[in-house]
């Protein structure tokens, strides 16, 4: 069975990237997919150094909850990144987590994964589509495929708008991309690896 994660770079547990990234591995699952959801959100997580160990040693010198998160996406079949819009492009955590995984280039470990973005703007025109472009070259760089969700609403991935807690629950737009995506994911991911 293949595996799909997805990684809620949100700093805010239960938020609106998460309840989109949750639908996006609901739709995985119908599709035969074991699926986790890995939250960065208190986590105890650092930004890279540039000290050079991962390339040096294969890597990582920092000893924080990071590493885990990284062993869990080179372990899966398909990533799903979901990040609010924080000033045009992902959170900070987000940022962190994609900067870490320097280690899983030098022998390429995320080659041939499937790969997806949720983002989740504070309007339907928040800068989505350029954060989704940033987890996209994200996957791009690691040799990953990309999908989006193959709707004619969005192209990029899963695309939601929210404010307050809660109001991607109500963004039809941001569950049927999301949906969507998942699905795809699953799906491109079983026929590479199932």
């Amino acid at each position: 069975m293949v595996k799909v994660i997805g990684i809620c770079g949100s700093p805010r547990k239960n938020g609106n990237t998460e309840i989109l990234l949750r639908e996006a591995l609901e739709a995985a699952a119908s599709e035969g997919a074991e699926t986790e959801l890995v939250r960065l959100a208190g986590r105890d997580i650092n930004p890279c150094r540039a000290c050079d160990s991962c390339k040096s040693k294969g890597e990582c010198d920092i000893d924080d909850d990071l590493n885990e998160v990284i062993e869990l996406a080179a372990d899966a079949d398909g990533i799903i990144i979901g990040s609010p819009v924080y000033f045009g492009s992902v959170t900070a955590q987000t940022k962190m987590f994609m900067d870490r995984t320097r280690p899983l280039r030098s022998n390429f470990r995320l080659s041939d994964k499937v790969g997806g973005a949720i983002t989740v703007g504070g309007s339907r025109n928040g800068g989505q589509e350029t954060a989704c472009g940033d987890i996209h070259n994200f996957f791009l760089i690691h040799e990953a495929v990309v999908v989006g969700d193959a709707a004619p609403t969005a192209h990029y991935g899963g695309t939601g708008v929210g404010g307050a807690k809660g109001d991607s629950a109500e963004d039809a737009t941001g569950i049927e991309t999301s949906r969507n995506l998942g699905r795809k994911v699953a799906s491109l991911a079983m026929k590479i690896h199932g």
